[in-house]
């Protein structure tokens, strides 16, 4: 029997596509909109639950306790409530679309992304700033916003985008220590077939922590979708007992004077679905370029497979 759960597609990227292009260069990304206009990010999540995902991701990727006092001017308060926020902000609307469709209410998941995100120098897509922290420091960083997550009561935390093993051992011991009833997945960003951005082996990487009681999923986040069929058949010799998780990107490249470049025009995510089942994959969305119209084909695909 076909069973996969339908993840979203790309939060900031569907507010952009409603106007909020300026997300772009905002050294907060769209958690800036946690402050000034929450109704923009429920109202992607909504979009998103339309379409059938079954789960949405917070808007807290790009949050952080230091950046949010830095950029938006808050107290450190403040900060931990903005991040709470963002599990409220996805809870209503999944509430909202149960209640207006008559369904089960979508779950919601805690973006936790990495420290490298909230550089704002691209350096997630590389991990090179491990060079510079220690495990230690890693875990006094991501500290305050797994609490402020916690105490809001997501369905469980996303680590998603981690590109290095470290960062993700790190994060998954801090919260086997200090936040045992954390249940989380963990994806990590590779740069081609077989290796992390930081050039660990994917199937090193996920071993690491994937025994851990307190990681329900593992799996690839925001890569690009050609490298994605490899990566999976590279776990196929862990014999993992829990989902695999796939949310690629488009393979875009992004330049600041041009904007998005590369994509082809054919590409559908939905194409790839029955592949990547086949591989492993049980929990499935996409990432940076991929919208509800994306997430809908892939619910359409699920229901093909189950005929």
């Amino acid at each position: 029997m076909v069973d996969i759960k339908v993840l979203d597609g790309g939060t900031s990227e569907e507010i952009s596509r409603n106007g909020y292009f300026s997300i772009y260069g905002d050294p907060l990304w769209s958690a800036r909109l946690l402050l000034t206009d929450p109704g923009a990010i429920l109202n992607a999540h909504k979009n998103f639950l339309e379409a059938g995902s079954e789960v949405v991701v917070t808007a807290s990727y790009q949050a952080s306790v230091p950046g949010l006092i830095q950029h938006l001017n808050v107290t450190e308060e403040k900060a931990i409530e903005l991040i709470g926020q963002s599990v409220y902000i996805a809870r209503q609307a999944c509430k909202d679309v149960a209640e207006k469709n008559g369904c089960k209410p979508g779950l919601v998941a805690g973006s936790v992304g990495p420290y490298g995100a909230c550089l704002h120098d691209g350096s997630e897509y590389t991990g090179k700033y491990m060079d510079n922290i220690t495990t230690e420091e890693l875990q006094v960083w991501h500290r305050p916003r797994l609490k402020a997550l916690m105490e809001a009561r997501p369905d469980f935390i996303a680590i998603e985008t981690i590109p290095a093993q470290q960062e993700a051992e790190a994060i998954v011991s801090l919260i086997e220590k200090e936040f045992p009833d954390i249940k989380a997945w963990v994806t990590f960003a590779c740069k081609n077939g077989e290796e992390t951005c930081r050039g660990e082996k994917f199937v090193s990487a996920v071993k690491s922590i994937c025994d851990s009681s307190n990681v329900i999923g593992v799996g690839v986040n925001c890569t690009s979708y050609e490298y994605v069929t490899s990566l999976l058949k590279s776990l196929q010799s862990l014999n993992l007992q829990k989902p695999i998780i796939v949310k690629p990107n488009s393979g875009e490249l992004w330049d600041s004077g041009k904007g998005w470049y590369g994509r082809e025009k054919s590409l559908l995510l939905s194409d790839y679905i029955e592949e990547w089942y086949k591989n492993g994959a049980t929990w499935m969305g996409g990432c940076c370029r991929f919208y509800p119209d994306d997430i809908r084909s892939i619910v359409q695909k699920v229901k093909q497979m189950k005929q």
